[in-house]
């Protein structure tokens, strides 16, 4: 499995300009406020894109040591590419999970009255 982290990261921003142009996220920041929208967004868009290129790394790293081992590298065991393949599989769960958690946020959201 590899996750298509393009697709998930500009299907993500889709959803964050459709909640801009509804005016949400003006709303959140007053000019009182430290922290602008602008930063905030790059910040979390920036650690998801993180996130996600870590659970790609995780993923081929996995794939990487399943194929030495079936190719015969001795200096790879099989206890190693079983830790490799959990690490990416529950790394992959989180994400979707993550991924889950914002969209039912985002219908609910979108399902409040204005």
């Amino acid at each position: 499995m590899r996750v298509d982290s393009a697709n998930l990261f500009s299907e993500l921003q889709s959803m964050a300009g459709e909640m801009k142009t509804g005016g949400i996220a003006n709303d959140i920041a007053t000019p009182s406020s430290q922290i602008t929208t602008s930063s905030v967004n790059s910040d979390f868009g920036n650690l998801l894109k993180d996130a996600i290129n870590n659970v790609n790394g995780l993923q081929s790293n996995a794939n990487d040591l399943r194929t030495r081992f079936d190719l015969g590298d001795r200096s790879v065991g099989i206890g190693d590419v079983m830790i490799a393949a959990q690490k990416s599989s529950i790394a992959f769960d989180a994400t979707v999970q993550v991924r889950n958690k914002l969209v039912d946020a985002y219908k609910e959201i979108m399902s409040m009255p204005v």
